[in-house]
């Protein structure tokens, strides 16, 4: 009896297009199995990019560095879509880019979807030499597909949650920042030097920043402006200045919501040299927070950084979420103009770098050689120069005696 022949499924990765947003939407589960809060994120996102596809799609076609500032992706099977993927440059240099987001549907089969929208994005943004993403602990399927696809871990990060009460405690002491100036472009080559010495070489090497990265230009800024309007958030930043060592050694960046179901989000970075800089930054920020809504505040630590997460155990902070930074390195191959067999090469091209270069430089004896045996030479000498006899003396015309 003769098997059935399986039919053969079709996968297609394409770019995402406004009307795959709703079926995405509805392929959604239940925000009443989100656990951790990334699904409410997820559907916030996606309605996010409902309301702002025709933007993101014009700014698609202006040129560097806003062609391809995002790229969203979907995976069909037979015509039906499985899955998405969005990804977005981490520097300014695009050498490393993000993956922010990646869906499959909950009756797919998760590797596989997962891995061609993977691949699909490794073969496709050349300009990626490395790729880091943030996974839960906790989600094991996602460890897994992203572990299969060549991922490996950096860092270890935490979140915290400073609720309002510790808020309020901290804006009643006092703290001494005598340097703390407002950050401006001309600042960016400070916040590089700390952005460097306050990570590990591996993850300096991963993320490639470089001074550029750390200013802002007349439409990155007007696209900030729309984005905190729409949002209700406001952002407040500023740096501590050494001026013994003319350096930066602690900086911070405020996102504030003015609504009252948004929490606040910090990012801090602190030299190395200066942990004592925690308190003194923590209760500025409070101060700043203290005038909106009471709301918590939430900012990161890594597990390279010992002294954060000791002052905000004592502190009494929660933490909120644990994650796991991974990173993979992309080696784009070459391809050649035309391709040869090694059967029909001759063995003179084989061995065509063994080739010299140039003709070798010649020596007195060879050059003077080559002088007496040019018929010119001999007219002048009047004499026969035996090419068998290297050197001198020539021989006579005529087998004469030489005079």
């Amino acid at each position: 009896m003769i098997s059935p022949v399986s039919p053969i499924v079709k996968t297609v990765v394409r770019s995402l297009q406004h009307r795959d947003l709703e079926i995405i939407i509805a392929m959604l589960p239940p925000l009443g199995d989100d656990r951790d809060g990334g699904l409410l994120a997820l559907h916030q996102s996606l309605q996010q990019l409902q309301q702002w596809y025709a933007p993101l799609k014009f700014l698609s076609f202006l040129p560097s560095p806003w062609q391809r500032t995002i790229g969203l992706y979907v995976v069909e099977q037979d015509q039906k879509i499985q899955g998405f993927i969005k990804v977005s440059p981490f520097n300014r240099s695009r050498s490393t880019w993000r993956i922010e987001q990646i869906f499959v549907a909950p009756t797919a089969d998760s590797s596989e979807i997962g891995s061609a929208l993977l691949r699909y994005c490794f073969e496709n943004l050349l300009e990626a030499r490395t790729w880091v993403l943030e996974v839960n602990i906790h989600h094991q399927q996602s460890l897994a597909l992203y572990r299969l696809n060549g991922f490996q871990p950096l860092a270890n990060m935490t979140y915290w949650a400073i609720t309002p009460d510790i808020i309020n405690s901290l804006t009643e002491q006092a703290n001494c920042l005598p340097n703390l100036l407002p950050v401006s472009n001309a600042d960016a080559h400070l916040l590089y030097q700390l952005d460097t010495v306050s990570m590990p070489p591996l993850l300096r090497q991963v993320f490639d920043r470089h001074p550029q990265d750390f200013k802002t230009g007349l439409l990155r800024n007007l696209l900030t402006s729309i984005k905190h309007w729409l949002n209700h958030t406001e952002s407040v930043s500023g740096y501590v200045f050494e001026p013994q060592r003319k350096a930066a050694i602690g900086y911070f960046h405020l996102t504030l919501s003015h609504t009252p179901d948004t929490p606040h989000s910090a990012s801090l970075t602190v030299h190395p040299a200066y942990t004592w800089l925690y308190p003194e930054l923590l209760v500025q920020m409070a101060k700043v927070v203290q005038a909106f809504p009471a709301q918590s505040l939430e900012l990161a630590s890594a597990d390279y950084q010992p002294e954060r997460e000791e002052y905000l155990t004592n502190l009494g902070a929660a933490r909120v979420e644990h994650t796991l930074l991974m990173s993979r390195s992309v080696w784009h191959k070459l391809k050649e103009a035309k391709s040869v067999s090694l059967e029909v090469r001759q063995l003179s091209e084989m061995l065509q770098s063994l080739q010299p270069g140039q003709s070798p430089v010649p020596n007195r004896i060879h050059w003077l050689k080559q002088q007496l045996q040019s018929p010119k030479t001999s007219k002048l000498l009047g004499k026969v120069v035996d090419p068998d006899r290297p050197g001198f003396p020539p021989l006579p015309k005529n087998g004469g005696e030489q005079s």
